[in-house]
This record gives C-alpha cells, sequence and structure tokens, in this order.
C-alpha cells in the first residue's frame, strides 16, 4: 500500500510547480473557508470588478484614456446602485410585504381544492393529512411574515453590514479596475518565472470566468426585467416579485426554471382561476423560458461549457453547499477550473513536466 501511494505521489508530484499549485489551492480554500466572512467585501468587489472590466475594455479601445474609462465605468456602477436602492428594493419589499398578507387567503383557497382530494383518492390521502400539512404551511408562514416585517436591534448588525458594504465595495471596485494590472504584476513576481502549468490554467480560465460571470448576470438582468415586464402587463400580481425570481432561477441550470414555474402558476392561479389570463400568464412564461434557452444563452456563451448535465447539477449542489449563493452562482466556472486544472496537472514523464 505504501509503495502504491508512493508511485501515485511520484506521478503527481513529482514537478515542483505541481507541489506549489496544489499548496496555493489548499491555501485559496482554508482562507475563503475560515476568512470567508470578514472577506466578503473584497470578493465582492473582485465579482463586480469583473463585470465592468468589460465597460473598461471597450471604451479603451474607442480611444479613452484609462483613468477616464474607469471613471465612467464607475459611475455606471454607482447610477445602478442609487436606483436599486431608490425604486427596486422599496417596490420589492412592499410587494414582499403584501404577499405574506395575502398568504392565508391562498392558504385557505389551497385547502378548499386540497380537501377535494380525499373525496376522489380517499385511499391514497385523508382529510387528516391535508389539515396537518396546511397547518404546518401556516406555522412556517406566520413565522416568516414576522421575521419579514418585524425590525429590532437583532437586525442592526445586518443594516450596517449592509451599509459597509454599500460604501466600502464601490471604493475597492474603483481601485481594483484603476490598479488590477498592477496588483497582478505583483502577484506574479512572487511567483516563479517558470510556471507553465500556472500559465496554462490562467489563460483557460480568465477569459472564460470573465465572459461567464458578465453573461451571467445580463441573463439574470434581461430574464428578470422582460418577466417583470411581460407579468405587469398581463396584469399578475407580484409582477416585479416573480420576475426577479424568474431572473435568478437562470443561475441552477435545468431544475431553477421547473422551481420557479411552481411560484408563478400558484400566484397567476389563485388571482385569476382556470381562466384564460392564467393561459396566457403560462404561455407567456413558456416563451421566456424558451427565448432564454434558445436565444438568449447563445447569444451571451459563445463557448457553451462542454460539461455533462449530471456534473453540472452536482457542482451546483457541491459549491451551493460550500459557499451559498455565490457558490451557486460560480459553480460552472469553478468546476470548469477544476476540469482546467485536472488537464493541465503535470505528471512525470508529461511534456509540461519535461520541460521545466
Amino acid at each position: 500500500m505504501i509503495t502504491v501511494f508512493k508511485r501515485w505521489l511520484e506521478r503527481y508530484f513529482a514537478d515542483e510547480e505541481a507541489v506549489l499549485v496544489a499548496v496555493l489551492l489548499v491555501a485559496s480554500v482554508i482562507i475563503i473557508v475560515t476568512m470567508g466572512v470578514v472577506l466578503a467585501p473584497m470578493i465582492a468587489a473582485v465579482i463586480i470588478a469583473f463585470l465592468m472590466q468589460g465597460i473598461v475594455a471597450r471604451l479603451k479601445t474607442w480611444g479613452v484614456s484609462h483613468i477616464v474609462a474607469v471613471s465612467i465605468a464607475f459611475l455606471i456602477l454607482a447610477g445602478s446602485l442609487v436606483v436599486m436602492l431608490i425604486y427596486l428594493l422599496p417596490a420589492l419589499w412592499q410587494q414582499v410585504l403584501n404577499l405574506f398578507a395575502e398568504a392565508p387567503r391562498m392558504l385557505k383557497d389551497g385547502q378548499s381544492l386540497l380537501l377535494l382530494l380525499p373525496q376522489e383518492y380517499p385511499a391514497l390521502i385523508t382529510e387528516d393529512q391535508v389539515k396537518q400539512l396546511m397547518g404546518a404551511l401556516r406555522t412556517d408562514l406566520a413565522q416568516a411574515g414576522q421575521t419579514a416585517v418585524s425590525f429590532s436591534l437583532a437586525q442592526l448588525p445586518i443594516i450596517v453590514a449592509a451599509l459597509i458594504y454599500l460604501v466600502l465595495v464601490p471604493i475597492l471596485v474603483f481601485f481594483f479596475l484603476k490598479d488590477g494590472q498592477q496588483m497582478l504584476g505583483w502577484v506574479a513576481s512572487v511567483l516563479p518565472r517558470e510556471r507553465p502549468v500556472m500559465q496554462k490554467i490562467w489563460r483557460e480560465m480568465n477569459q472564460q470566468i470573465a465572459n461567464y460571470v458578465r453573461g451571467k448576470v445580463i441573463e439574470i438582468v434581461i430574464v428578470g426585467g422582460v418577466s417583470s415586464l411581460t407579468f405587469s402587463l398581463l396584469g399578475l400580481r407580484y409582477a416585479l416579485l416573480l420576475g426577479i425570481a424568474v431572473g435568478f432561477s437562470v443561475l441552477v441550470p435545468y431544475i431553477g426554471a421547473a422551481i420557479v414555474t411552481l411560484p408563478v402558476a400558484a400566484i397567476g392561479f389563485f388571482q385569476f382561476g382556470w381562466g384564460t389570463e392564467f393561459l396566457y400568464i403560462m404561455i407567456a412564461y413558456t416563451i421566456i423560458q424558451a427565448l432564454d434557452g434558445n436565444v438568449l444563452v447563445p447569444l451571451l456563451f459563445s463557448e457553451a461549457v462542454k460539461m455533462h448535465p449530471v456534473m453540472i447539477i452536482l457542482s451546483v449542489l457541491v459549491f451551493g453547499g460550500f459557499w451559498g449563493f455565490w457558490g451557486v452562482f460560480f459553480a460552472i466556472p469553478l468546476a470548469t477550473l477544476c476540469k482546467a486544472i485536472l488537464n493541465a496537472w503535470p505528471t512525470k514523464g508529461s511534456p509540461i513536466a519535461g520541460n521545466v
């Protein structure tokens, strides 16, 4: 057993750069897991800087100087935050409160429908089971509603943290955009000069991750905006809330759309019943999903991720379990990064290992 393990180490860690890459990966994971909360503003700033870098690069191709391009991108970011804080968040919060206020009526109507099931299928479900289910739903809903509408000193740290994000993150984004190349140059200066594995991984992932993040954010904004506008035009209540939910559903491939279909269909049914309005809403929602998958995604992501659907879902579950929302958001690029590392990893006798 020891001999087998020794041969495995010699095969995959005979190259010095392989050992360095492994150490950097382990150190990065430990830092994120242990200090993720502390470094959250910086991580968020790096992500936003990735998004804004495309605007800076496009402006520079038009002959705009670097500092002016960075300033314009920063003003766009600041303007977007102001619009979101003044218009979007208050409207969204009001719809959340209205939904919690109307939820008891929806539950009552739902219970009336579910009570028909014991009459049709007495061998599968009983009236007591339906009442127990609705009672549990009422309890959970009451707790969620109390949390949503009540403000106390317990929420003060969250408010303070949000204010810190609003001030600190834009400042960090500005400096990442302004001095990003110098920062990368400093990092490169402390690494070995000969690093073919790192360079291969960086070339493969830098552009792909940047394009994925920008494309995914654009997809969320377009799908969420179109869904909100469509639901509003069709007279559906909570159009903004449902539209944002549809927009964020694109983060989880394959199952996100299926999950968000439930609240869209439920609210549409409780508002319109089995009428033509409900049919129009579901048809419009289906068209939006079809256009997203068959038109928008191919336009935004010119290089499709060559991964099996099972691996994509597994990546979402694993990285989402580790890092929550950001783990879900970066599940595909992180999985692609793992794949790139495995492909570039030097082994004993490989061309890269032999050249070092």
